[in-house]
């Protein structure tokens, strides 16, 4: 359980970012509850109650956990929009207050999710291009478990012809994907 700490703030204060100023832009709050009516809309036509961030308060200091604990939550429950907004927040190069543990725990919930091809082609996409680019951020272990799940797909040729074996990250990872299809191919050929 992972939460800000805000001093000094009312529980009716407005929800703020670290050092108490308010999170604008596309993560924010009111920005991933909009997010989430509209996806639930395309999707299903439905709309149940957006993800809000859980809060804790103690007298006169209150926490707020990030809104994308409830989206987590919302992705192992398999609700559909909460899967979109998922999908989204693995594919932000941004950075986040808690991000490496969130995007972890993204990655985790989205390999137990009922994922459509679209989707699992969003995620080949997404972590074979970071693969490629040398970048193995620390939710990378949790990216490559996913892309085990999803299957490497037409990425593997990709990966196979023009990975850079000289970062040992990278050379790790390409022994695990290799291992990976392999298990695929021996799995399909039988």
């Amino acid at each position: 359980m992972y939460m800000k700490r805000l001093r000094n703030s009312s529980p009716s204060a407005p929800l703020t970012g670290s050092g108490g100023e308010v999170r604008t832009g596309q993560w924010s709050v009111p920005a991933v509850q909009a997010r989430y009516v509209e996806y639930a809309r395309m999707i299903s036509g439905e709309i149940s109650v957006p993800p809000a961030p859980r809060e804790h308060v103690e007298g006169n200091v209150r926490w707020v956990y990030p809104i994308m604990q409830s989206v987590i939550e919302g992705i192992e429950h398999d609700d559909k929009a909460c899967i979109a907004l998922g999908l989204d927040f693995i594919e932000e190069d941004g950075r986040f207050p808690f991000g490496k543990v969130l995007k972890s725990n993204t990655a985790r919930a989205l390999r137990r999710a009922t994922l459509k091809p679209d989707q699992a082609e969003r995620v080949r996409e997404r972590i074979a291009k970071l693969f490629l680019a040398g970048q193995i951020p620390h939710e990378f272990r949790e990216y490559a478990k996913l892309l085990r799940h999803v299957g490497l797909g037409k990425w593997w040729p990709i990966i196979e012809q023009h990975t850079m074996l000289t970062n040992p990250y990278v050379k790790r990872y390409y022994e695990y994907f290799r291992a990976v299809q392999m298990e695929s191919n021996r799995i399909a050929s039988e």
